[in-house]
């Protein structure tokens, strides 16, 4: 494992080795934890690269070149949530600056956007930006930013990074894409042209639903100088616990997104037969929209489904209330399937005009499938439909 180059290995490898050498103390090969506050120096000024575990720690600097090697990135950037995450990017920002964003986001991030942000005066404009004429045509005079989400949440539009990223270098404009629904291992944003990456590795990155983090990627010195200067101004970092958690999660993602992906496609076949579903919402089939550009930039389609049932918010309920093996509750992209209602749930905070305007309906679902067996999976939904 001595120096170790992750530009000379697969994906696969990379999450299990790069910025995860063996512990020079003793040999360990699972990176400690290092569950420390401060570092003692040999005198003033005279530390082994460690002075202040907000500044930097080795658990979060291991996971923070761990998921830089995954992205393609040469600097990566842990926090305490995905949100965190986001909010750090913000920092490259100023009152006055606009940012056109995907209008299918996460419901915390316009939130966070339109309630704490804007208070600062920072502008934003929400567009479907699986049309990149639509971004072009909200770009104003003051705009610095495009902040994309592929796969949304939850209606999954997919927006093509490398029509985008053309259109941002022409207007030089940063590019940011939150990748938390496809993961690295499903598609890499930067490789793509965009400029800077963001997960909640809370989601698949983790993958066992014990840890809430997020993660800034990029190549670009200059963003990544500011971000890691207000990392540690702000401080709102990830903990060593965390990153530890994480780092064990990241090893076998590559594994659990293989699954999950053929378990989402195999669900969304099913589903689209179905006679008490209306709708299904899956990069994966043919009959979704923007499934040719799904094809060519993720590797998979996704372990996500969103599906609209017949009788709206009553047979939702009724289905989500009797649906054994999935567990209701909002996130997703852990080892077990949820189930959950975006109306009622994680886009609450959403208006409801907007949430009407975007499709997300009283009668839309959203699967996570997890790696149980498909047909555990199947029997399971079969059981809540019974109830409608």
């Amino acid at each position: 494992m001595k120096d170790y180059d992750p530009t000379k290995h697969q994906f696969e490898t990379n999450a299990i080795h790069a910025g995860q050498p063996p512990d020079p103390a003793t040999g360990a090969i699972a990176f400690p934890i290092y569950q420390t506050s401060t570092y003692v120096q040999e005198g003033i000024g005279g530390h082994k690269g460690f002075e202040y575990s907000r500044t930097a720690n080795p658990t979060r600097c291991a996971l923070e070149e761990c998921l830089a090697s995954l992205e393609g990135a040469k600097y990566g950037l842990c926090f305490a949530s995905g949100m965190a995450a986001t909010s750090n990017v913000m920092t490259l920002l100023k009152a006055g600056d606009h940012v056109v964003c995907s209008d299918d986001l996460y419901g915390g991030t316009p939130r966070v956007f339109n309630r704490v942000y804007a208070d600062y005066g920072i502008e934003f404009t929400y567009v479907d930006t699986s049309f990149t004429d639509r971004i072009e045509a909200a770009i104003k005079p003051n705009t610095k930013m495009v902040f994309i989400e592929t796969p949304t949440n939850p209606m999954l539009k997919i927006t093509e990074i490398r029509a985008v990223a053309t259109l941002t270098k022409r207007k030089n404009l940063i590019l940011v894409v939150d990748n938390t629904f496809a993961s690295p291992f499903l598609q890499r944003p930067l490789d793509l042209g965009a400029d800077i990456v963001v997960h909640s590795t809370t989601k698949y990155i983790n993958g066992h639903a014990d840890s809430v983090g997020g993660a800034v990627l990029t190549s670009n010195e200059k963003y990544h100088e500011r971000m890691k200067y207000c990392q540690n101004a702000a401080g709102g970092i990830m903990g060593p616990f965390d990153a530890f958690l994480t780092m064990r999660g990241v090893k076998t993602l590559a594994l659990r997104m293989e699954r999950q992906c053929d378990n989402a496609m195999n669900l969304a076949v099913y589903l689209e037969t179905h006679p008490k579903v209306e709708k299904v919402i899956y990069p994966g089939l043919e009959s979704f929209p923007q499934h040719k550009i799904a094809e060519r930039q993720m590797r998979l389609f996704g372990g996500m489904i969103s599906f609209v049932i017949k009788g709206g918010l009553d047979s939702a309920k009724k289905m989500l209330a009797n649906t054994p093996v999935f567990g209701l509750a909002e996130s997703l992209g852990g080892v077990e399937s949820l189930i959950q209602h975006p109306a009622l749930m994680t886009h609450a905070s959403v208006p409801k005009e907007v949430r009407d305007a975007n499709g997300i309906s009283d009668g839309l679902i959203r699967v996570s499938a997890g790696i149980e067996a498909y047909e555990d999976l199947k029997r399971a939904l079969d059981t809540g439909f019974s109830h409608v």
